[in-house]
């Protein structure tokens, strides 16, 4: 059964009605207000309106307590169709400006002519007397749909000011826009703030500064992360894992440049379909023109071409992460979720026709052990389609019809709940992605797989097939992570930097008491760092024991500070490191150490080996 969209359900309805309402409040407070457009959204409503005077945030509540007082007065929401244009024009300068003039009707009026000539132009109008007998009444050009009665719209929130321009354009005014958001029960409403709450103390870009991941520099450019010691860490791991999982799936390794020829990109078409998202070209002494690459997949295409395969070659696979620069609009950059610069866990699969179904699977099967791994167990899948409506593609109608019909039939094979999106296919081939629900129920686009079956016929891509004639491959683009930055953002966010043991960039942090302490803790350092390394330490006073372990090789970090052993634990709390090993003078004569756990606290005394048995089970 379809699934009904956002915009058919009732919450989409009473937020509509909610953005009326908050209009109804400002025209009430704020007479001349200029009312432009208030749509629903994802999570809210908004309206965007010009004030004569700069609305404050501390006005929201007065707002709100207005739009309680008129919901309260039970007003019917009324449908009402103009019969012409010229009726509509009156409406608009008469009824929802309430007579006040031309000037105040403006953006209405511009809506109103942008709407093609025939279209239904329809109005909804509220209105009720209160007890005082003063008639209420607001009516507003909208396509709808909306609630019945004001009366239902209880559980809302004014939320913030912004800025915005009328239609999107700089060279026009520019609005305040207000938003708010509102929700069907009082416990939803609840969940929704208390999540924005978290959403903050989750913040990766707060948290990245704190933790020491990654950071952003005015000097380097906005949309270009540099990554910190500890960020490059995480960053390793993460590779480290997904090169280990390819090697055993048959894939192998390949570095490509950073840019390339003009030429390579006009053959895949990537600068007649993506030009607006490449920065500019550059030149050369030779006027040859360069382009930072925006994908990786042309210099694999070329890999693969530059020897002659035969089927019994096929699959092909090659993976690389490979750093991509794409022009975003410096207002649509959010921290590492949005950059200009990023490292994708790329790779391309070129496969015969009878392999591509039992790939496809495989590279799924790879993305639910990603998903796994990381701890993101809820998740939904989207098969994205051509838009047949659109002129974006390339391609031959056949060759889509092919490559949707192959991603429906592996989902069915994998017992996989799909929605299709028509038009959210990339340029060259439809693609399944994986969008995942993270710890406060917000979605994010992660790993994505796509069959292309128009980039091998653009480089005229063959393998020479059992019966020794040339054949045309299929080609399986695939990104578990998407993007180094963007899923660091994401799993940052997931566990409010407190990352699991296997992914912290420092695993066990070692607390020397007294400095007396060191030599041991140097001691303990090295064993969990794979090593036996038992260091003198000029003015040691405390022999300590030293037995050799089968440790991992742990991330470990002494703290040899001069601070207090209090302070020491707050920072190694505030770092979010896993586990803390106290080092004091009884540790040192018993060769044990103290175990403090990020997530149980004090868990007392053990023997190194102790430790070391409960790390490994834990990785």
């Amino acid at each position: 059964m379809a699934q009904q969209s956002y915009e058919e359900s009732a919450l989409y309805r009473l937020r509509h009605s909610a953005a009326h309402l908050m209009a109804q409040a400002v025209t009430e407070l704020y007479p001349g207000s200029k009312l432009a457009i208030g749509p629903p959204i994802e999570n809210g409503f908004y309206y965007d309106i010009e004030f004569d005077e700069p609305l404050k945030e501390e006005e929201l509540s007065k707002i709100e307590h207005r739009m309680r007082e008129l919901a309260n007065l039970d007003q019917p929401i009324v449908r009402k169709v103009a019969k012409d244009v010229e009726e509509a024009r009156r409406i608009v300068l008469e009824e929802c400006t309430l007579g006040q003039g031309e000037a105040t009707a403006l953006y209405k009026l511009q809506l109103l002519d942008a709407i093609p000539p025939g279209e239904e132009v329809s109005f909804y109008e509220q209105r009720a007397m209160d007890k005082q007998g003063k008639e209420h009444l607001f009516i507003d050009l909208c396509r709808g749909p909306h609630i019945e009665s004001t009366k239902p719209i209880k559980h809302f929130k004014l939320m913030h000011l912004a800025g915005a321009y009328w239609r999107g354009d700089v060279k026009n005014k520019q609005l305040t826009r207000i938003y708010g958001t509102a929700f069907e029960t009082k416990e939803e409403l609840a969940l929704y703030l208390h999540n924005l709450e978290e959403a903050k103390k989750r913040d990766h870009r707060i948290l990245g500064r704190e933790l020491g991941l990654f950071m952003f520099s005015p000097r380097v450019g906005p949309g270009l992360a540099l990554w910190l010691p500890k960020g490059a860490i995480l960053r390793d791991v993460l590779m480290d894992f997904l090169k280990e999982e390819q090697v055993r799936r048959g894939y192998e390794g390949v570095v490509t440049p950073n840019i390339a020829s003009h030429r390579l990109y006009e053959k895949s078409g990537h600068i007649l379909t993506y030009r607006e998202k490449m920065f500019p070209f550059m030149e050369d002494e030779e006027k040859e023109t360069f382009i930072l690459k925006p994908m990786n997949c042309p210099f694999h295409i070329e890999i693969y071409s530059s020897t002659l395969r035969s089927y019994r070659e096929l699959p092909v696979r090659l993976a690389e992460f490979g750093t991509v620069y794409r022009y975003e609009q410096s207002g649509e950059l959010a921290g590492m979720l949005r950059v200009r610069g990023f490292t994708q866990d790329d790779a391309h699969l070129f496969v015969r026709p009878d392999q591509l179904l039992d790939e496809f699977k495989g590279v799924v099967d790879l993305m639910m052990v990603v998903l796994k791994k990381l701890g993101l167990s809820e998740y939904r899948v989207r098969v994205g389609t051509k838009d047949p409506e659109s002129d974006k593609y390339v391609g031959h109608q056949d060759n889509w019809k092919q490559a949707e019909a192959a991603i429906m039939q592996a989902c069915n094979e994998l017992g996989l709940d799909y929605e299709v999106s028509p038009g959210d296919a990339a340029f060259y081939g439809p693609k399944l992605d994986l969008i995942i629900k993270d710890a406060l129920g917000r979605e994010w686009q992660m790993g994505t797989v796509q069959v292309d079956y128009n980039l091998p016929e653009r480089f005229d891509l063959e393998y020479i097939g059992e019966d020794s004639k040339p054949h045309r491959p299929i080609m399986i683009h695939r990104a578990p992570f998407g993007s180094l930055e963007r899923m660091i953002g994401l799993i940052t966010e997931q566990y409010a930097g407190a990352f699991p043991l296997w992914l912290s960039p420092v695993q066990v942090a070692i607390l020397p008491i007294a400095d007396r302490h060191v030599g041991y803790a140097a001691h303990i350092a090295s064993q969990l760092l794979g090593y036996d390394s038992r260091q003198e330490v000029e003015g040691e006073q405390v022999p300590f024991k030293s037995d050799q372990v089968d440790s991992p090789q742990l991330r470990v970090n002494i703290d040899d500070s001069r601070q207090t052993l209090g302070k020491k634990i707050r920072e190694s709390q505030r770092q979010k490191v896993p586990y803390m090993l106290i080092i004091g003078d009884n540790d040192a004569e018993a060769g044990t150490v103290g175990v403090r756990s990020r997530e149980d606290g004090d868990l007392g005394a053990m023997t190194l080996a102790e430790f070391v048995a409960k790390v490994k089970a834990e990785l």
